[in-house]
Parts: structure tokens; sequence; C-alpha cells
């Protein structure tokens, strides 16, 4: 009967002892298996950080840091993965992305890094008289697209600001000198058939009329003509006309566009 017992402990035994093996063997392969899965998780983001590149676009024509600034925002909105950086110093955008990104970027500043286009605008001032003309001015300027343009003609005019004593004989005075004459400020904006126009014609001159502030202050009369407008190429258009005061004469501004290259 003993025997028998000791069997039957032996049997009871055996399913214990295999069940405690199999939990044994599950909690030593379940961090094997948790491993294996995070490295398989993993492993798409290493191989994508893998496949960027990085590569820097110099660019020929656009040199103005705010088409720069324009070149940089439309890559960030079209390569919203990429990280995109300006080298304002070099002229160029470095970019770090996938090969695709780089192509796209590319692309892209080949289309926008074009040449500027070159106008000549042709300001006419005409003296006229009872409708009739008597006389004109004609003023040639060569401008490029998006680039502000300034024309000065006249004199320079000495203005007295003020006199201190050094405690010489001679007191010592300040002096400022004034634009008189003809002034031309203008920017275009290429535009099919054309360009757009942003002008200001500004003429001075001297007074006979003293100020009364000082004995050496003059009186500046001023006109000033300043506005937007679109101009056809080749067409010339009438800006504004001045009637003189107290005469039947009056000056016409007119200008014209014309695509150099």
């Amino acid at each position: 009967m003993r025997i028998n017992d000791d069997a039957a402990g032996r049997h009871e035994f055996r399913p214990a002892k295999m069940l405690a093996a199999f939990m044994l063997a599950l909690q030593l392969v379940a961090p094997r298996a948790h491993a294996q899965t995070a490295t398989e998780a993993a492993r798409p983001n290493d191989a994508k950080a893998s496949s960027e590149i990085d590569q820097t676009i110099f660019l020929t024509n656009l040199t103005q840091r705010n088409d720069l600034n324009d070149v940089q925002t439309d890559l960030r909105n079209m390569l919203p993965r990429a990280r995109i950086y300006l080298v304002s110093s070099q002229n160029a955008i470095s970019i770090h992305g996938t090969p695709d990104d780089i192509q796209l970027a590319q692309k892209l500043v080949a289309e926008l890094d074009l040449p500027r286009k070159i106008y000549r605008l042709t300001y006419t001032i005409t003296d006229m008289d009872s409708g009739k003309g008597t006389g004109a001015q004609t003023f040639a300027l060569i401008a490029a697209s998006s680039e502000r343009t300034t024309f000065k003609h006249g004199s320079k005019v000495p203005i007295v600001t003020g006199s201190f004593d050094t405690g010489s004989s001679a007191a010592n005075t300040q002096v400022q000198y004034l634009d008189v004459g003809l002034a031309i400020e203008f920017t275009v904006e290429a535009r099919a058939g054309g360009v757009d126009l942003k002008s200001k014609v500004e003429q001075s001159t001297l007074a006979e009329d003293k100020s009364g502030v000082g004995p050496q202050d003059p009186v500046v009369r001023q006109s000033v003509l300043e506005g937007s407008t679109a101009l056809t190429l080749g067409k010339p258009l009438v800006l504004g006309a001045l009637d003189i005061p107290g005469t039947t004469r009056k000056q016409e501004i007119s200008v014209v566009s014309e695509l150099v290259k």
C-alpha cells in the first residue's frame, strides 16, 4: 500500500511540476518577445532617418532678403516634413530630408530663382500754355523689377540751422543742404503685358519771398505727385497735370514703360 501511495503522490506532483516549468519558460520568453517587438517597431523610423540626406541649394538671381524669405516659406509649406534653413549671407538654403524632398526642393528653387526683368521707364514733363505744348523734359531710367529706383536733378541749397559761439571772435554756424529741383522715385512689378508702377514725382523751387524766420531762410515751393497705376508696355500714360497759379500754364507728367530684357 505504501508503494501505491508513493506512486500516486508522484503522479499528482508531475502536472504541477510541468505547470511551473511552463510558467518559468513563459517568463523567460516574454521579455525577449517584447524586446523583439520594440526593435521591429523602431526599424521604420531608423530606416527613415538613415534615408534622409542634407543638401545646400545656392540661389544665383534672388539676392534680396525678402525674396529669400519668400523662397524659404514656399519650401516649408511644400515640404512640411523636411527641415529647411536659410543662409542669407551665402544666398543659400540648406535642407535635411528624404531624396524625394531634396529633388522637389531643387525643382521649386529652379522655378523661383529667375533673373529679374529689366525695364526702361521714360518720364516726360511737358510745359503747356493755353492747351499747347511749349517745351518738354524727358528722363529715361532703367530699373529692375521689384527694386526701388531714385533719380534727382537739381541743386543743393544751404540752409543755416543754428549757430554757436566758441569764445572766439567768429561764431560757428550749422548748415544743412536741401535738395531743390526734380526728384523721381518709383518701383515696378512685372505682370503679364506690362508693369505695376508705384511712383512719386516731386518738384521744388525757391520762391522770391523770404520766410521771415531768418534773413537767410528761403521759401521752397513744392509739388508732389504720388500714386500707383498699371502700365501697358509701350503705351504712354498721363500720371497727372499741375496748373501754375496766376497763369494759363500747366505741367503734364506722363510715363511709358518698355521691356529691356
